[in-house]
């Protein structure tokens, strides 16, 4: 398949696909620095530095929750702050007009949706959401927020640096003392954001449905993934596999190159709001 080099700036070759509709959005974490979120792998990337939860770490150990939540309470916060950028108005801006026909989104910061876009597949979950584990109940995250506050009213660390997962980086003095709560409704179950951690299937309908998605597409949009992770990169090869055109805009390679039709190397929000204004 013909590839752009990594540096191409044109917009042109997308737009001219774009123009014709039944295109499906993969977005990642790279949609979202401009809101002050970083990214995973970028030349800033977080995992440069910070280990992700795992599934595995935080189901078996009262300690790795201890973590999690400590760190997450005031991550949440921070993301819960973050405004839509550029980059995601014009997404909704395309999917308004007709262009975009379906949004599958590997973040969990719920921007695409506070820009105005519908109907949003979260690959990944969303963290302003909570399930008990035990109950299979779900909450929403402000009201877990306002128990943990009240039962940790001297919990006064601060976050040096906000990941792409919700969780920042503490030293291990500061989450010593952090206490847990369980469910509120059957008093003792594990309470866990309602977020795909590394090492977690994504549910199985889910799935089916970005698939689903694909199917009726003829072109997926790529903004800004590496692909590193098969959960998204499985529907770019499923794609160009099925004859569709795959189209890649993010800053830096990714998995995805060999299959991409048109490849853009660009900030996402000027890539974005230079193709939407080449469709007007």
């Amino acid at each position: 398949m013909l590839a752009l080099a990594p540096g191409a700036s044109d917009v042109g070759p997308l737009a001219e696909v774009v123009a014709r509709g039944r295109t499906v959005v993969l977005s990642g974490a790279g949609i979202s620095t401009e809101s002050g979120i970083p990214d995973y792998r970028g030349e800033t990337g977080s995992l440069r530095t910070h280990t992700p939860m795992t599934y595995g770490d935080f189901v078996g150990s009262p300690g790795g929750r201890q973590r999690y939540w400590a760190r997450s309470h005031l991550g949440w916060r921070t993301i819960a702050r973050a405004s839509p950028n550029d980059g995601h108005r014009a997404v909704a801006t395309l999917q308004a007009r007709g262009y975009v026909d379906g949004i599958i989104t590997q973040n969990v910061d719920g921007l695409h949706q506070a820009g105005g876009a519908r109907d949003v597949v979260e690959l990944h979950g969303n963290l302003d959401r909570v399930i008990c584990l035990g109950c299979q109940g779900t909450f929403g995250r402000e009201e877990l927020d306002r128990r943990l506050r009240a039962a940790n009213p001297v919990f006064e660390a601060e976050a040096t640096r906000i990941n792409p997962d919700g969780d920042v980086d503490l030293p291990e003095e500061a989450v010593a003392g952090f206490r847990v709560v369980e469910c509120a409704r059957c008093e003792d179950g594990v309470l866990k954001p309602d977020v795909v951690f590394f090492g977690e299937n994504v549910p199985k309908n889910r799935v089916e449905r970005c698939y689903r998605l694909i199917d009726a597409a003829d072109s997926v949009l790529v903004l800004g993934s590496s692909l590193t992770v098969m959960s998204g990169f499985r529907f770019v090869r499923y794609a160009a596999k099925a004859g569709k055109q795959v189209l890649i805009v993010n800053q830096g390679i990714t998995r995805g190159d060999l299959y991409a039709t048109h490849r853009i190397d660009l900030p996402l929000g000027q890539a974005l709001t230079d193709l939407t204004a080449a469709l007007n």
